[in-house]
């Protein structure tokens, strides 16, 4: 995958994590340079001056740094995790770690900072549910998208793992294809699927 070297505003935003407005604000003021396309109203930002505004403000610059999205794999199966793992890494957008626990999970998540996880519900140790309501209790991972894996069936369980947290859940055994599009989706990724 080619690095991006130009993002429009919407892209700076999420990589800043500050608001859409805030990122055109900023360009408009002069504080951010980039260019206008011609003939158009669309407002483009070079890379090294987003790493510059980035510096400047005290922005995390790891997002543009690596441009992969983090993934953090949960799952007490290692065959499966190697299999997600190794696709992920194959695709070229993701950036990837793994674990087998969900003690593990917690200790991971604070320190990686993923911008997804995907999450077994059935941990040796404990419940996905609690690892999705841990994740959801800290301020700083509230942008963390979550995508439960199990193949338990029971609606009223998925519809618990939604309310505790889980952005989409998914009966296993799946495709990796379909996992690819469901991160994508959430992530506001192209899909090439």
């Amino acid at each position: 995958m080619a690095i991006k070297t130009v993002f429009t505003t919407g892209e700076a935003a999420k990589i800043c994590k500050v608001s859409q407005q805030t990122i055109i604000r900023c360009f408009d003021s002069g504080q951010l340079k980039g260019f206008r396309v011609p003939g158009s109203r669309f407002r483009r930002i070079p890379r090294d001056q987003l790493f510059h505004f980035m510096k400047e403000n005290g922005i995390p610059t790891d997002a543009l740094e690596s441009g992969k999205r983090k993934i953090l794999v949960v799952d007490d199966d290692q065959d499966l995790v190697d299999m997600i793992v190794d696709v992920l890494e194959r695709d070229g957008r993701f950036e990837t770690r793994s674990v087998n626990n969900g003690f593990d999970a917690g200790m991971m998540v604070k320190e990686y900072r993923p911008d997804l996880i995907v999450l077994d519900v059935m941990l040796s140790d404990i419940n996905g549910k609690d690892v999705c309501v841990r994740v959801r209790s800290d301020n700083n991972l509230e942008d963390v998208k979550i995508i439960c894996i199990s193949g338990m069936v029971e609606e009223d369980k998925i519809a618990e793992l939604k309310e505790a947290g889980a952005n989409e859940f998914m009966h296993k055994p799946f495709e990796m294809e379909k996992l690819i599009e469901m991160m994508c989706r959430l992530l506001e990724i192209e899909s090439f699927v």
